[in-house]
Parts: structure tokens; C-alpha cells; sequence
């Protein structure tokens, strides 16, 4: 008998909100308050990787009820170890910009290792694998399905997210945070996205580019298990540029209810959770 995949028909479970970069216990704080499932924040730094803010961060998250995520922007074994033993998230997130062009000396490898000793060490604390898909309407130059498989053993989600590449399919340079994949403010692929939740056997949150104007089309077209939000969620300054670090509670409002509007239209409508 063969196993069944995480999303075969079924009735709907409530559709993950995820909001990521955020620094600050009082900004988490008013997170929760509008009803956010997930609340990410980062280390920028392996140098610096202790910062009791963050620390402080993840426990206001946690005493709330509300999930906390961590993105280190480092993959070395022992720093990863230690940030975890520190900080205590609920789920931990790897965002490396992976591709079949780019692991010549054995990337992949290293990172699955790093996964499996989490595993092992923290087994209270779920892992994230974000799977790079390139922006809409450009070629694909990996097989995203078959990335995601050398990953599921030892992963708790999927998230997707958009990776920058050139006009010919080869992996751009110009990724805004160099060797990882996100924050990008573009939208990845959703037929390549919506083909990784039909096959995935762990939940899969769509990212990349998503605000609360597109992420009720988001849903309804990839049919994910969540949806995530950072640059299309963050506060402007007056001549219009994002903010890193600060949240627009008002963007974060209308990304809520507009995946709620989402998840109620697919509850009542269970040919919907098939994708018919």
C-alpha cells in the first residue's frame, strides 16, 4: 500500500500564516495580537550570532501559544547547534539557495547531515527547507521535485521561495542576501509551487513576493498548507523604499484576513482541496 501524501483530499485544516523579519518582542507582540500563526525572525550573522533580543523575541512568541521560527543565515554545524541550544525555537529554517548547478562540492550532503543531527539533538524543534523556484515566466533550471526529495526525509515543511535567475535559466548572482534564497519581493513560479504541494509528504507554505493583495489568488492557485510574508509585509519610508526590520501591522492585517477569506472559501468548497 502505497503512503498517502500530505495533501490527498481531506477536510481543510487552517491555512499557516507566517510572518517573517521580526526582531523585537514588542513587534511580536503585536503579531499575535492579529492572529499570526508563525513568527520568524533572523540571525544575520555567525559572528554575532548571540543576541538577546532575539532570544527575548522568541520567548514573548512562545509564552503567547503562537509558533516561533528561526532563520540562521550560517549552515556551520556547531555554530547551528549552539544558536539552538540559545535561542529555543519552535521551528528552525534553512534558506541556503540551493540548485543542482551549485552543490559541486557536496553541499547537499552537509546540510542533510546538519538536518539529521538536529533531528537528533533538538527533537522538539521542527525544521524548515525553503526549496528555491525561479520567478514566473522564466525556465526552471532544476528539478525542484527532486531537490525537495533529498530533503523530506529530514524535513518538517517545505517553504517555498523565489530565486533570481537569468534570462536563460542559470542562477543569478544577484540574490539580495548572497548564497540564500528569499526576500526578493517577486513571486516564484505557482505552477511549479502548486506541482511541489501535490507531491510533498510534509506541508508546504508558499512564499516569495506574497502581500495581502495576491496571497488570497496564492492560495487559491497553489493550494499550499500556509503562506508566508516578509518584504510584502514590511513598513515603507516616506520616499517609498521598504523598511528591513519593521512591519506595516495595517499589510499584516489584510495578508491575515485575506487567508482566512481563502481557507473559508475552500471549506466549503471540498472539490477546491483537490485543486478541481
Amino acid at each position: 500500500m502505497s503512503t498517502p501524501i500530505f495533501n490527498a483530499v481531506k477536510p481543510m485544516a487552517k491555512i499557516i500564516t507566517q510572518i517573517y523579519e521580526v526582531q523585537t518582542p514588542s513587534e511580536a507582540e503585536k503579531l499575535i495580537s492579529l492572529g499570526v500563526d508563525h513568527i520568524g525572525s533572523v540571525i544575520v550573522s555567525q559572528e554575532l550570532w548571540k543576541v538577546p533580543l532575539i532570544r527575548d523575541t522568541i520567548g514573548t512568541i512562545d509564552c503567547s501559544g503562537t509558533r516561533s521560527s528561526l532563520i540562521p543565515l550560517f549552515s556551520d554545524m556547531d555554530a547551528v547547534l549552539l544558536a539552538l541550544d540559545y535561542y529555543s525555537p519552535d521551528i528552525v529554517h534553512f534558506c541556503e539557495a540551493l540548485t543542482f548547478q551549485n552543490d559541486v562540492s557536496g553541499k547537499y550532503n552537509e546540510l542533510i547531515l546538519l538536518q539529521e543531527n538536529i533531528k537528533k539533538r533538538f527533537p522538539e524543534i521542527k525544521i524548515m527547507r525553503s526549496i528555491p523556484i525561479p520567478q514566473s515566466g522564466m525556465t526552471d533550471p532544476m528539478d525542484t521535485i527532486e531537490l525537495a526529495r533529498l530533503f523530506e526525509p529530514v524535513s518538517d515543511y517545505f517553504l517555498t521561495d523565489t530565486l533570481i535567475v537569468e534570462k536563460f535559466g542559470s542562477l543569478s548572482e544577484d540574490q539580495p542576501v548572497k548564497g540564500f534564497v528569499g526576500i526578493t519581493g517577486r513571486t516564484c513560479d505557482w505552477n511549479i509551487a502548486a506541482k511541489l504541494v501535490k507531491s510533498s509528504r510534509i506541508p508546504v507554505i508558499l512564499a516569495g513576493g506574497i502581500t495581502p493583495d495576491n496571497v488570497f489568488d496564492g492560495i487559491m492557485h497553489v493550494r499550499p498548507a500556509g503562506v508566508d510574508s516578509c518584504t510584502g509585509t514590511n513598513a515603507v519610508d516616506s520616499e517609498g523604499n521598504l523598511i528591513r526590520f519593521k512591519k506595516d501591522f495595517g499589510k499584516v492585517k489584510g495578508f491575515v484576513d485575506e487567508t482566512r477569506k481563502a481557507e473559508r472559501i475552500i471549506g466549503h468548497r471540498p472539490e477546491l482541496q483537490a485543486g478541481l
